[in-house]
């Protein structure tokens, strides 16, 4: 099977431009060989593709890349999408919430959910690849932390404003520089250390395009949340400390429905693409009273940035209401922000 590749999704073999989170990024000739559709959805997917007239797209530039396929469950039973040998009654409620949160929404979703405190593990496509977009720079942060450990050394005050920028407010240029000052080296190195095994590393300086699944995404959040090899104490409470201040307009997504009595950690992607539409990402991690628990929801096949968040946030809040079903105040869904849908900063071509 043949799918597009970045070239093709941003308009052919002539170079193109994606818009990513806050601003714009060049996506060289070429292409990159991943595949951004859900594993366990590829027919369904082909269903939107045809009613939202996107087919003619795909013909611009192909490449060939193997598909990971998973097994069907038998018709007419549910997919076990949570597990936990001590709590099977949460772990089959919050199987069938889920399930019913996504239930008549056409993104293309990938699920997980890490709560050990209750022995809990939540997975749905959780190996399929999405293009990245922001999310990608918690990793970018934690290749960086990692590599000042190994030198042995505290961040220089520039890399320290960088990473406060590129986390809090999602700034593209801080992320590039990182990037670039961390090298494929160290991502490389961090991704191995972590066991993020398919997580691909974006082309050149393409961040963006970084190819990640909710299972590896929920391996970085447990590396912040959990004592580990990878990442020392100061740095993993230094990477919390920069989730848990994100600007209110990028605080959408897996915090909905949270108790407020948590401190909710989170980091969000947005990249709108000529097929497949909308990725809308969210990850986050929750500590407190109760606490220590991520959720991963990545998307795609969003119309709008405002669909695919509220795609995220109607799978989130049944997560945290069954985690948490004695809470009385929850942080509430996410009002649309001006922000929205609209890129306000440009982040310059990379060569490859």
């Amino acid at each position: 099977m043949t799918v597009p590749g970045p070239a093709a999704l941003v308009g052919g073999p002539q170079r193109g431009r994606a818009v990513l989170d806050g601003g714009t990024e060049t996506i060289h000739d070429g292409g990159h060989g991943g595949c951004p559709y859900s594993s366990g959805r590829l027919e369904r997917m082909r269903q939107v593709k045809r009613r939202r007239g996107w087919t003619a797209a795909v013909a611009a530039v192909l490449i060939t890349v193997p598909l990971i396929l998973v097994m069907a469950p038998p018709a007419g039973a549910a997919p076990a999408v949570c597990a936990s040998s001590s709590h099977p009654a949460l772990a089959a409620r919050i199987s069938q919430d889920i399930l019913a949160a996504q239930r008549g929404r056409i993104s293309g979703v990938a699920v997980a959910v890490d709560d050990p405190g209750v022995g809990l593990s939540c997975r749905l496509d959780s190996t399929a690849q999405f293009y990245s977009a922001s999310v990608v720079k918690v990793t970018i942060l934690g290749a960086l932390l990692r590599k000042a450990q190994e030198q042995r050394r505290f961040l220089t005050s520039s890399e320290n404003a960088l990473a406060w920028a590129m986390i809090t407010r999602s700034d593209n240029n801080a992320a590039s520089a990182l990037w670039a000052d961390d090298g494929r080296f160290w991502l490389q190195h961090f991704l191995n250390l972590a066991g993020m095994t398919h997580t691909v590393l974006g082309p050149g300086g393409v961040w963006g395009l970084t190819l990640i699944t909710a299972s590896d995404e929920t391996l970085l959040l447990r590396l912040l949340l959990k004592p580990n090899t990878v990442l020392s104490t100061a740095s993993r409470n230094y990477a919390l400390n920069l989730m848990a201040h994100v600007i209110p307009s990028q605080r959408w997504g897996v915090p909905a429905g949270a108790p407020a009595s948590l401190t909710v950690h989170v980091k969000n992607g947005w990249l709108p693409l000529a097929t497949h539409g909308w990725h809308v990402h969210s990850i986050g991690a929750f500590t407190g009273p109760g606490g220590g628990y991520s959720i991963v929801v990545l998307t795609l096949d969003n119309p709008t940035m405002a669909y695919g968040i509220a795609t995220i946030e109607a799978i989130a809040r049944v997560i945290n209401r069954d985690l948490n079903p004695a809470a009385t105040a929850r942080v509430p869904s996410s009002r649309v922000s001006p922000t929205w849908e609209t890129p306000d900063e440009q982040i310059p071509a990379l060569s490859r």
